[in-house]
């Protein structure tokens, strides 16, 4: 199994309490997208030991949402508004995983995202989602 780690990407600028379990994740910034990335590994996958298809949508959904923060500047934070996934491959332990995103449109209120979720360059999911505009706190 290959561990080495594409080149770009560095370890994810932020942790959350649902993606530990996942680590290490790996990130790269564009100027208009934020590509998540892993090595697959026996905690990614399902009982037939291909990856689960929750992980998918959960890192799309991550790397849509932080990709329409990097198109805006991280002027503000955004929230799930909808999220819809098309599996059509697979993916086992020892792949490199590339959640690669698009923003399709930014406005005052909503964002627009797609997604080419890859195993070792293999598209194996699509993804679109929608992220409402949490207005930073005024000071």
């Amino acid at each position: 199994m290959t561990t080495d780690i594409p080149a770009g990407f560095e370890p994810h600028f932020r942790q959350s309490p649902f993606t530990d379990p996942w680590e290490p994740l790996y990130s790269k910034k564009t100027e208009r997208a934020v590509i998540m990335g892993l090595r697959l590994a026996k905690a990614h996958t399902n009982a037939r030991g291909l990856i689960h298809g929750g992980l998918i949508a959960s890192l799309a959904d991550n790397s849509m949402g932080y990709s329409c923060a990097q198109a805006t500047g991280w002027t503000t934070s955004f929230v799930t508004v909808s999220l819809a996934v098309d599996y059509v491959g697979s993916a086992g332990i020892g792949q490199w995983l590339a959640v690669e995103c698009e923003v399709i449109k930014t406005g005052s209120t909503l964002c627009f995202a797609q997604a080419m979720i890859k195993a070792d360059e293999a598209v194996i999911a699509r993804a679109s989602g929608t992220f409402r505009v949490v207005p930073q706190p005024k000071q």
